[in-house]
């Protein structure tokens, strides 16, 4: 295994805390071609004080009716993130869940119970059915080779189960007898602010997401055209996922850590969590009936594509805009 020193210069953002000057970045490669970036250990403010109307000012095509208020991101509370980690520079990408299953003869989900997975159906026809999505499934047709869309290796794998993504993270961690993981959400977070206050690595405006993430766009809208007014006013070339990193990094050097796929973290999700957490490193609520996905897809408007914004799904999920970034904790 190497390990990368690599001096970047973190740019500043107008009102965020941002460092202003080079550090050392340390970049990790794993024996299946993962990079992990070192996480420093550090405090952050987790969590928004959004409200409707501080969402609707930016975004004055949304519909009050339609736009939940995000009561689970309240109250902000202080986090303290005691111990330095790697986490994934990329989400993991296609090939790379493919070694892990061919080298680790695990069976995905979506194979395993023959129900099989979500997919995007590229023939569909409103006129034809009741159903006003070009989404479909549980189909055996459908599974993380197939969904619904073609994808190169080195887009990020989707369509796994919150159980599929820690599989995968036993599998990595006995075949390198190290630690790897889901990250909490706090470290999530965390590491998508990267000491920044705004809803997003571009700042607060929609339009700066353009830079940074693949989110449901002009491109997108091509098949979901009800969406039009609400999905970003640009086009970025991506309709569907797009190669990891295609987009800028974030100040921490973490690509994508909005748009493209959602990711699985370890925490189980409850809506009053923030108001009982712990401030040093968190893990959640002891239970619970739906785990945590973070950082939005390619298939998610950009109101949702801030950093404190929280959604879920059953661990049994499996859906076309669901994937992985692990983390390897630092020995």
């Amino acid at each position: 295994m190497r390990a990368l020193l690599i001096i970047v210069l973190l740019a500043g953002l107008a009102g965020c805390a941002q460092p202003q000057r080079p550090v050392p970045l340390t970049i990790i490669d794993n024996s299946i071609g993962m990079k992990f970036v070192r996480i420093p250990a550090g405090e952050f403010q987790m969590g928004s004080i959004e409200t409707v109307d501080t969402l609707l000012a930016d975004f004055p095509t949304y519909i009050r009716d339609h736009l939940a208020a995000p009561d689970d991101e309240q109250p902000v509370h202080r986090v303290r993130i005691s111990k330095p980690f790697f986490l994934g520079q990329f989400e993991v990408t296609v090939d790379q869940f493919n070694t892990f299953v061919q080298q680790s003869g695990y069976t995905p989900e979506s194979i395993a119970d023959g129900t099989g997975a979500y997919g995007f159906n590229a023939h569909y026809d409103p006129s034809k059915t009741e159903r006003q999505d070009a989404f479909e499934g549980r189909d055996t047709k459908y599974s993380w080779r197939n969904p619904g869309f073609v994808q190169s290796g080195d887009e990020p794998v989707v369509n796994v189960t919150w159980k599929d993504a820690v599989a995968l993270a036993d599998w990595l961690s006995r075949k390198e007898k190290a630690h790897y993981r889901l990250p909490t959400e706090a470290e999530w977070e965390y590491a998508c602010q990267a000491g920044s206050t705004n809803r997003h690595m571009g700042g607060n405006k929609p339009a700066a997401l353009a830079e940074y993430a693949n989110i449901m766009d002009q491109d997108t809208t091509k098949n979901w055209p009800q969406y039009a007014d609400r999905a970003a006013q640009y086009s970025d070339g991506f309709a569907y996922t797009s190669p990891v990193g295609s987009f800028k990094p974030n100040a921490f050097g973490l690509y994508d850590m909005l748009g493209n796929a959602w990711e699985w973290v370890s925490d189980w999700h409850a809506p009053d969590y923030y108001s009982r957490s712990p401030t040093e490193d968190p893990t959640g609520p002891q239970s619970g009936e739906v785990k945590v996905r973070r950082g939005a897809s390619w298939h998610t408007l950009p109101i949702y594509a801030r950093c404190a914004f929280r959604n879920w799904n059953t661990p049994e999920t499996r859906y076309t805009l669901v994937g992985i970034r692990l983390v390897k904790e630092i020995e």
